[in-house]
């Protein structure tokens, strides 16, 4: 019983640094009703910064800041030079820019960021701790708050700021919303440095407790089961759902694995993926779309 409830706890621990991660998904489709498919390179690209910047003498507080800023411009610029171009354009479209952009960050960090090392380190415990005989992973407890923190902040912000209630209007309409005075490109922009944000902080977490690198490019494609669980333009949903699946891959690799062989963990989740296509396809809290035609 008590190593049953030290992998559920594991898996929820783990479920929350999804959750950060897949916020930045969720945030730039409930903006802009696109599909980021270079989460994962945006992810890998934030923590590569950070560690790249804090062996320069900046730290580690200094060197996340540093790359932090560094993600908002790049967000700034993609949203500048490209983003805005394609305004009003099939989605196809912005799904191929995304991939594109994907496969240049993959191509350029690995001239850039060649030598960094993989792994961050941060000034917090790591022993696990044991509770009534449970293994609590100190540095996942501590990664998993702090995301915390970070999706009520982002949540919040997008739910009762005025920049929030802006952008639900353009994700509902983007020519409305232009007709009322809203100006699209600034608030699209504001998206995409906020994804930058939460890319660092996302990758600097997850290289913490699970090691970074090019590794960090899969983290990305395990959000997507995530997001489409939960639905596109839940929050809430995303929440839900990577605990829920946060949990499922952790009680897979503990009892399944090592029965049907190493790795089912990985594919659990995109079981339940087709099978949540087939009985809901909008995800669990995410809304129907109603066009009158």
């Amino acid at each position: 019983m008590r190593f049953l409830i030290t992998v559920l706890v594991d898996g929820a621990l783990t479920g929350t640094l999804y959750t950060l991660i897949a916020l930045s998904f969720v945030v730039v489709y409930r903006a802009s009703r696109m599909i980021n498919f270079a989460l994962g390179e945006w992810t890998m690209l934030g923590s590569g910064l950070a560690a790249a910047a804090a062996p320069a003498g900046l730290g580690l507080v200094g060197g996340t800041l540093g790359a932090g800023l560094a993600m908002v411009a790049l967000g700034l610029g993609v949203s500048h030079l490209v983003l805005r171009r394609l305004l009003g354009r099939p989605v196809i479209a912005l799904i191929m820019v995304t991939l594109g952009l994907g496969a240049l960050i993959r191509g350029t960090a690995t001239i850039a960021l060649h030598g960094v090392p993989g792994g961050i380190r941060l000034p917090i415990p790591t022993e696990p701790l044991v509770l009534q005989g449970v293994l609590i992973p100190a540095d996942k407890l501590i990664a998993a708050a702090v995301a915390s923190i970070a999706v009520a902040l982002a949540t919040g912000y997008f739910r009762w700021s005025r920049t929030g209630v802006a952008l639900r209007a353009i994700a509902d309409d983007q020519q409305v919303a232009m007709a009322m005075g809203i100006d699209v490109p600034r608030h699209l922009a504001l998206t995409w440095g906020v994804v930058g944000v939460l890319s660092v902080v996302g990758g600097v977490l997850w290289t913490f407790v699970a090691g970074g690198g090019f590794g960090l490019v899969l983290v990305g494609l395990r959000v997507f089961p995530i997001v489409i669980l939960g639905g596109l333009d839940s929050i809430v949903g995303t929440i839900v759902a990577a605990l829920f699946l946060g949990v499922l891959e952790s009680l897979a690799a503990s009892y399944l694995d090592p029965h049907v062989g190493g790795g089912f963990s990985t594919i659990a989740s995109y079981l339940v993926l087709v099978a949540m296509l087939f009985i809901r396809p909008h995800g669990l809290f995410g809304r129907v779309d109603i066009a009158r035609v």
